[in-house]
């Protein structure tokens, strides 16, 4: 009896009481939803592939660490090392979805550009183009970053 009930204690925790958990995939999961009305929005054309990948608006990394931070900052605290992790993690992510994979990306057009300007008998010429859809704005940075926040914090009143 004693093990169904530590069974049925673990089960419960793990899942719902799990705030930065389940606040970081959930976070992940409504920013890849809300990424093809975004797309519809600003180029008036629907594209649900844009659910599943990346670059886009709002950045769906952003809001997975925003919330993953929030989380951690309303569950254990500010001052937790576990808190000062996520927020760090965050900063970098962002960094690098606003500066490095931005460059990644424009390298990428560029390179597509190059490519179909080659004649047809060359090597690389039939190569299926690079993604250029890698990286965010500051503004799409900004808006998973948000989200995050507002799901970890809805999440965290709902329970």
């Amino acid at each position: 009896m004693a093990g169904v009930i530590a069974a049925a204690s673990l089960r419960s925790s793990i899942a719902p009481s799990n705030l930065p958990l389940v606040a970081s995939f959930l976070a992940c999961a409504v920013a890849q939803f809300l990424k093809p009305f975004t797309t519809w929005l600003k180029d008036k054309r629907w594209d649900s592939k844009r659910m599943l990948g990346s670059g886009g608006m709002p950045s769906s990394h952003l809001a997975t660490l925003a919330a993953l931070a929030t989380a951690i900052g309303v569950q254990d605290g500010a001052g937790e090392s576990s808190f000062v992790i996520a927020i760090v993690l965050a900063c970098v992510v962002m960094y690098d979805a606003t500066g490095i994979r931005l460059h990644a990306g424009r390298q990428a057009e560029l390179l597509n550009q190059i490519v179909c300007e080659l004649p047809l008998e060359h090597l690389v010429a039939n190569v299926r183009p690079l993604r250029h859809s890698l990286s965010h704005t500051s503004l799409q940075v900004a808006a998973g970053a948000v989200l995050g926040c507002v799901v970890a914090f809805l999440l965290r009143i709902s329970t």
